[in-house]
């Protein structure tokens, strides 16, 4: 999904190899990051919030694109998921692992901003727009106050984007099944009729728990709309 601050996001023509993290860190932020080439201690920690500050405030690009302006943040949709992951009851899944995972999934989007393919940037680099944003954050604000956490948000964000865990699985799943929960909820908050083109996520959710969540959910979708004719 683009955020409601384009400022975050290079444009179509901008060289990729130019694109740096810390070139996007917004302007109010500037002196407070400052203090991290001074010899005055930087409090790392009010730093590193400052900046995940940026997914409360930026709105999820999808919406913004259909006309839904009072939508959803980054942080909103993170936050669902993370609370949606500790209601899993699948055996052997570590529902922690789960909710740290989906905690930081799109933390990368607090500098990069939330791209879709209709901004014309390449998957590839789209992601390492992204894994360079993560290795800025661990490096430069988490690492020096807590090596162990910086170390464990980088290997949970590299584990939803490879899928290399049963966890980041269910995550993946839901990631879109939160989507079309939101989707459903505009659809009949604002009466729209064009966000059709979501509910084609419900092919990409593969764990049987969560994609028997989203068959309830088109259950209760098509007998809402059936009602409305």
């Amino acid at each position: 999904m683009t955020t409601s601050n384009k400022t975050n996001i290079a444009t179509p023509n901008e060289p990729s190899n130019i694109w740096k993290p810390e070139d996007h860190i917004p302007p109010e932020l500037k002196e407070s990051f400052g203090l991290l080439s001074k010899s005055t201690p930087a409090n790392y920690v009010i730093n590193f919030l400052h900046i995940i500050e940026q997914l409360k405030i930026q709105k999820r690009t999808g919406w913004l694109d259909h006309n839904i302006n009072d939508c959803e943040s980054i942080a909103d949709h993170m936050y669902r998921m993370g609370v949606t992951c500790m209601l899993l009851k699948t055996p052997g899944i570590n529902r922690d692992a789960c909710v740290r995972i989906a905690l930081v999934h799109d933390m990368a989007e607090s500098l990069v901003g939330d791209i879709t393919p209709h901004d014309s940037i390449k998957k590839a680099e789209k992601h390492r727009r992204e894994f360079d944003t993560i290795k800025y954050i661990t490096e430069k604000l988490v690492e020096p106050y807590n090596k162990e956490a910086a170390k464990q948000i980088e290997e949970d964000w590299l584990a939803y984007e490879n899928i290399s865990s049963p966890e980041a699985r269910f995550v993946k799943d839901i990631d879109k099944f939160e989507l079309l929960v939101q989707c459903f909820a505009y659809e009949k908050r604002y009466g729209k009729t064009d966000l059709q083109q979501f509910w084609g996520a419900v092919k990409s959710i593969k764990t049987d728990e969560v994609k028997s969540w989203a068959q309830d959910l088109l259950k209760q979708r098509e007998e809402f709309f059936s009602k409305q004719k």
